[in-house]
């Protein structure tokens, strides 16, 4: 049984609280595509990865980005961002929908997908988990924009999965139970997500109801 599903065409009673359509800018304001989807947790409602749709620029046409990883935008209203440039981006594995249907297919993907994040949009110092490539606050004109999230104390670390996310020194994938600190706009659609959970995933017909049933 899968654990994890998306909204697809769900829509919510109040649109100015659905973030699909938002758009989401990478490192020195690109513009890398628009919010389409987001993946959550079937038991908790709690949103896991945003679907990006990138208009085109990439061959896959979508690619996916960790709830925890996003902060709003300082320069467009309403929109996102996130410490990734798009040649981050193409470095990663192929996102492909159909993984979801399936919790090994899934877990798969997220194994080969945290080693690239690892490997290509931080670098980390051998045997710690300091990042060694310059965070959105080390960047020429992005001081504003910086958000702290290391759990070392005493360091700051604003780029790769370190906790809370991928950690860069374990052998598994560990996914943050919330993502905080992204906005107002971004936490009211998390709240009714959670809220509608049941009713969204009944949208997704028998395999919905299903999936509900076991999810608890």
């Amino acid at each position: 049984m899968a654990q994890h599903g998306m909204l697809r065409e769900y829509r919510f009673v109040d649109a100015a609280e659905d973030i699909r359509g938002s758009k989401l800018y990478g490192l020195k304001d690109e513009k890398l595509g628009k919010i389409d989807d987001v993946i959550f947790d079937y038991s908790t409602g709690v949103i896991r990865y945003v679907v990006v749709d990138t208009g085109g620029w990439l061959t896959t046409k979508e690619f996916v980005v960790p709830a925890d990883r996003l902060r709003a935008s300082s320069e467009h209203q309403d929109d996102f961002a996130v410490d990734l440039t798009k040649a981050q981006v193409e470095s990663f594995p192929p996102y492909k929908e159909s993984d979801l249907e399936s919790d090994e297919h899934w877990a798969d993907y997220e194994g080969r997908y945290r080693s690239k994040w690892e490997a290509d949009p931080i670098m980390h110092r051998a045997e710690t988990d300091r990042n060694i490539t310059p965070t959105t606050a080390q960047m020429p004109g992005n001081s504003s924009s910086a958000r702290v999230v290391s759990s070392v104390a005493g360091t700051e670390d604003t780029g790769g999965f370190t906790e809370p996310g991928f950690a860069a020194s374990t052998s598994s994938v560990v996914i943050p139970s919330n993502a905080v600190g992204i906005g107002a706009r971004w936490d009211t659609f998390q709240d009714r997500l959670r809220e509608r959970r049941k009713e969204v995933i009944d949208s997704g017909g028998e395999e919905g109801a299903d999936n509900y049933r076991k999810a608890g």
